[in-house]
């Protein structure tokens, strides 16, 4: 790669804007839902799973069904993608408003 073309390649990557949203993580076996925001969408389930592979997930009861029914048993999936913010207190008033609409939708607990 020539040194103007990774110059290019390395400028584009740090313009780009993170993907802001909400997931959810349901486990096939139990039934069982939880629901999440993300600053990054994109990182969020490797973050996760990192986590609960390592036993540190804040989610007790995720933390528990990782550990009942293995990680074959979870699946992560974006419920909801926001478009950008001018202010981070807008998205973080928005990212708590449909938290707590998807959590009430999928009678789910909080990530």
């Amino acid at each position: 790669m020539e040194r103007e073309d990774r110059k290019a390649a390395i400028s584009a990557y740090k313009k780009r804007e993170d993907a802001v949203g909400i997931y959810a993580v349901r486990c096939i076996a139990s039934g069982q839902a939880w629901v999440g925001r993300a600053l990054n969408l994109d990182a969020i389930q490797n973050r996760l799973w990192f986590t609960l592979d390592h036993g540190s997930c804040t989610a007790k009861s995720l933390q528990a069904a990782w550990r009942e029914h293995g990680p074959a048993s979870l699946t992560f999936e974006v419920l909801e993608r926001l478009e950008p913010e001018e202010t981070a207190y807008i998205r973080d008033a928005i990212l708590k408003e449909r938290l707590a609409h998807w959590r009430a939708t999928l009678g789910a607990e909080a990530v």
